[in-house]
């Protein structure tokens, strides 16, 4: 039986805010759903669609990541990303890197150029130069919005993120940040961290999460969730139990997650979370922060 092609896509979580763009977040996730699901189709690999409907959200001033990410209390973009391969468990991450726009392509070349799962900082953006991705002055990365946020000391803690199964059945996931406004520089989150935001396995789930990142390190949520798929409980089951892990952390999170089966699910316990997704028929649809 064919596997189902289906990609799954969130763009960040977190408490609702009037100023909302609640339009432009529901059609940012569903135009990134679409072109990795497009990519499925033409045949691609998950991994290879993960990065394209990331790239999308990266290059979308709407989302905390490459484009509008939000800054350091220096005022400067620094970047994390990861991706995974189900198939193979390889993976690769990049964290404070200040000059490229989308650090996802960046982690995909550590995870199939280098013997590494992760670099960071000035060996991250060497690495880079030299696989010949285009550099950007970091302010490029800058938006208003982003400069307003920082000088209002009003705090940012999205994520985009994506997961994906393929028609060879094998999954991926792939996330990618700006961290926290305000951060220290040289803060991590829990994005480039393999098992905290970003886990795939073909033999339990693959997982994207969004959030505190502090807390979501602390319970290892991405792997906990593909865990309690693999223990047996459904996509939607899991993603909520996995969740009720944060409690201990002081943490609200949201994730997303397909199974071996192909099942797409999600939970969040934060205000709202952006999400989109196309299934296997092709059916899709985008969901803005939708506050409850």
């Amino acid at each position: 039986m064919k596997a189902p092609l289906s990609i799954l896509v969130h763009g960040g979580a977190g408490p609702h805010r009037p100023d909302d763009d609640v339009a432009a977040a529901q059609a940012g996730c569903l135009a990134a759903a679409r072109a990795g699901h497009a990519v499925l189709k033409r045949g691609g690999s998950a991994v290879d669609a993960v990065e394209a409907a990331v790239r999308l959200l990266e290059d979308d001033p709407v989302f905390n990541a490459g484009v509008g990410a939000a800054l350091t209390r220096d005022g400067a973009a620094e970047l994390d990303a990861s991706v995974m391969d189900g198939a193979t468990l390889s993976a690769g991450a990049v964290a404070c890197v200040t000059c490229f726009q989308n650090p996802i392509t960046l982690a995909r070349r550590v995870m199939e150029d280098t013997p590494h799962i992760m670099l960071v900082g000035a060996g991250a953006e060497a690495f880079g130069r030299a696989r010949g991705l285009p550099v950007i002055a970091n302010e490029r990365l800058v938006t208003a919005q982003a400069r307003r946020e920082l000088e209002t000391h009003r705090v940012s803690t999205g994520t985009v993120g994506a997961v994906a199964i393929d028609g060879a059945g094998h999954l991926a996931a792939a996330t990618s940040t700006g961290g926290t406004t305000g951060k220290l520089p040289g803060r991590v989150g829990d994005s480039p961290l393999i098992g905290c935001g970003t886990y795939a396995d073909d033999m339990k789930a693959a997982v994207s999460c969004t959030g505190l990142g502090e807390a979501i390190i602390r319970v290892s949520l991405a792997r906990h969730a593909a865990d309690l798929v693999a223990s047996g409980l459904d996509g939607f089951a899991a993603a909520r139990a996995a969740l009720e892990a944060l409690a201990r952390a002081r943490g609200a999170a949201g994730l997303i997650l397909v199974t071996p089966a192909g099942q797409l699910a999600w939970a969040f316990s934060t205000q709202r979370m952006a999400r989109g997704w196309v299934n296997g028929a092709g059916e899709g649809a985008g969901f803005g922060p939708d506050p409850r």
